[in-house]
């Protein structure tokens, strides 16, 4: 993504830099980072922050400047603190702001997703970019996962990121054949098939892990599958409502909120199908920089991360399984092309 320069916050004074003197505690006036480049004039030049995230602290040490969450704050760290010294650039095409807001979004209409995933799928097959998913078990009733999978096998996905909920009904599905008991083939839902998210649970455990299962040929597709068979890796999040959870399930959330951003540094399109909580806090982690599109049949979810900081955030208001399957016939089509 380009960047202006002439589109900037910038103060040309020395850099303010003050010593915190607890854990986890820093001066009043810290400067609070949004998730846009960011420069400090420090030692006579503009120096550039490293690991730009919205809502962390700069830092400065041997190294240079870099964002750090304030629970992370050691006693002795140098954080910048006031808004002098600092330049925040934000991207250029976005015409309507010149600084870090809430409250704004791009949600595209219905005729521009043919668009759209038309020049993601050139990305994949053009510029050999991967997709990080962050994907909610939305993705599995619509039948958005076997386009998943098929994504996953052909190698066009970096890594998964998502919660117990999508690996459980993934796992049921393919193990059982329902997903929150519903028959995948006809839509019925089947006699005691509420219990089928349960019972894969359970299969899990007995094998220890996703890993474990697949290994031993009792898992033989779906998304997970594909994750273990193509070396694809996924984080999966843990929260309060959670049943078992799955043994892969982190549900440390300072933990998961580390092994999230483990893989999002690596990211290069961010794609969100289907899951405000994790959608927004992926965009919470996220530079400017990283193109990020949010897929949703609820309008309000996809214009809800946007609103919540991420301004380079795209959003689609469509059925996930049906974006799904048309960027795979996009991606097919481009190939056939090639």
């Amino acid at each position: 993504m380009e960047m202006s320069l002439s589109k900037t916050q910038s103060y040309t004074n020395s850099v303010i830099i003050k010593t915190a003197e607890k854990d986890r505690h820093v001066p009043d006036d810290f400067y609070s980072t949004t998730n846009h480049q960011t420069f400090i004039f420090l030692n006579n030049k503009w120096v550039e922050v490293k690991h730009q995230r919205m809502d962390a602290l700069i830092v400065i040490n041997e190294f240079g400047p870099y964002c750090k969450k304030l629970r992370d704050i050691k006693k002795g760290d140098k954080v910048v603190c006031g808004d002098s010294g600092i330049k925040v650039i934000t991207s250029s095409n976005k015409e309507d702001y010149n600084s870090f807001n809430f409250m704004s979004n791009d949600v595209s209409s219905e005729r521009r997703n043919d668009v759209l995933i038309h020049n993601l799928a050139s990305k994949l097959v053009n510029e050999n970019k991967k997709l990080t998913i962050v994907a909610g078990p939305v993705v599995v009733h619509t039948g958005g996962d076997y386009y998943l999978s098929e994504l996953i096998r052909n190698n066009y996905v970096a890594s998964l990121l998502s919660g117990n909920a999508l690996a459980v009904h993934d796992i049921e599905k393919n193990l059982f054949g329902t997903s929150l008991g519903v028959c995948s083939k006809t839509g019925n839902v089947v006699e005691n098939g509420y219990r089928n998210h349960m019972r894969a649970i359970n299969q899990v455990n007995g094998y220890g892990s996703i890993e474990g299962i697949v290994k031993a040929g009792k898992l033989k597709s779906g998304i997970m599958y594909e994750c273990i068979k193509n070396g694809v890796p996924f984080v999966l999040a843990g929260s309060l409502r959670d049943d078992g959870p799955l043994p892969d399930t982190i549900t440390d959330m300072i933990e998961a909120q580390g092994a999230y951003g483990e893989l999002l540094a690596k990211a290069e399109i961010v794609l969100v199908l289907s899951t405000m909580l994790h959608g927004i806090a992926v965009g919470n982690m996220l530079p400017s920089k990283i193109q990020l599109i949010c897929v949703d049949i609820n309008s309000a979810v996809v214009t809800k991360l946007s609103d919540r900081g991420s301004s380079q955030a795209t959003g689609i208001v469509t059925d996930v399984g049906l974006f799904l399957n048309l960027l795979v016939k996009e991606i097919q089509l481009l190939k056939s092309k090639a």
